[in-house]
């Protein structure tokens, strides 16, 4: 068999030859219980980056979108976790998380703008529909008793 490892990479990690072939050989030769060499053993480690999880909270900014667009913020929301996305696409992790921010941070506006904004329409409405309804009940007391 060849013992020369072939190189894996071109290029910047073409001077670190990986020895995966003369590993698996020695293992070999170490089951059919030969005497190893003593000749050092080279390894190669290949740090893999975890990708890191960047929410983009693009659902949310289309819900604020749809639902809670008070002032627009829904709406920018969305547009930055579109740039999110992109960002991360393209490796940018640290732009997607910049852009994630300002997108989580519109959303929250958005959400509690559109929350206060439903809970003083609900407010105006019922107190309203009451002073109708006194008002007509005022009336049918006034004019209906002739």
């Amino acid at each position: 068999m060849n013992r020369t490892p072939q190189p894996l990479f071109t290029g910047a990690h073409a001077a670190v030859p990986p020895a995966y072939e003369m590993l698996k050989e020695e293992h070999e030769v170490a089951v059919l219980g030969a005497a190893q060499s003593q000749a050092p053993v080279t390894t190669t480690v290949i740090n893999i980056r975890s990708e890191t999880a960047v929410p983009d909270h693009i659902v949310w900014s289309l819900f604020n979108t749809v639902f809670m667009n008070c002032c627009c913020l829904g709406f920018v929301a969305f547009a930055y976790s579109v740039k999110s996305r992109d960002r991360k696409m393209v490796g940018d992790i640290i732009g997607a998380q910049s852009y994630a921010s300002t997108a989580k941070c519109l959303n929250i506006w958005a959400l509690v703008l559109g929350l206060l904004l439903i809970i003083v329409l609900i407010i105006v409405v019922s107190t309203g529909s009451l002073m109708i309804v006194q008002a007509v009940s005022e009336l049918i007391q006034n004019y209906g008793g002739h």
